[in-house]
């Protein structure tokens, strides 16, 4: 492996840790957090917004810093994802990932916060997020 390799490999996994880190401190990792805030009319938690109010913050610095860099600092050139116009496939899968997180409590990075943490829902949430990826792969194939 490269140096610059194992620099972005590095990097990849301390910004995964303190992303991990910063979910589990903020009690993400908890699908009753999440469950919580979805039920407005019960036990209702509005910690969520909070947390999704600071990762906007978070997000709208770094991506006004990004368009100001001429490369990333561990690469060549951005590698940003085409411009892509709001479909069908689109709206499908985003209603797909809603209800799943409004189910399980969990959406991606909270779940595999949470299998740092031993937690065996978690488990089942990644096993599906596998299998449907694998389908949606096989699918596209066809």
């Amino acid at each position: 492996m490269t140096r610059a390799a194992l620099q972005r490999v590095a990097a990849a996994a301390l910004a995964g840790t303190v992303f991990g880190a910063g979910l589990a401190i903020a009690q993400m990792t908890d699908p009753r957090k999440v469950l919580n805030f979805l039920d407005p009319l019960g036990h209702w938690d509005a910690s969520l917004a909070f947390v999704l109010g600071a990762a906007l913050a978070v997000a709208a610095l770094g991506t006004a810093r990004l368009r100001r860099a001429p490369r990333p600092l561990l690469d060549k050139a951005f590698h940003l994802p085409p411009q892509a116009a709001v479909d069908r496939e689109l709206l499908f899968g985003s209603a797909l990932f809603g209800i799943g997180w409004g189910l399980a409590g969990y959406c991606p990075g909270p779940a595999f916060a949470a299998l740092s943490l031993g937690q065996p829902g978690a488990w089942w949430l990644i096993a599906g997020l596998t299998a449907g990826t694998a389908l949606a792969r096989w699918q596209r194939r066809r």
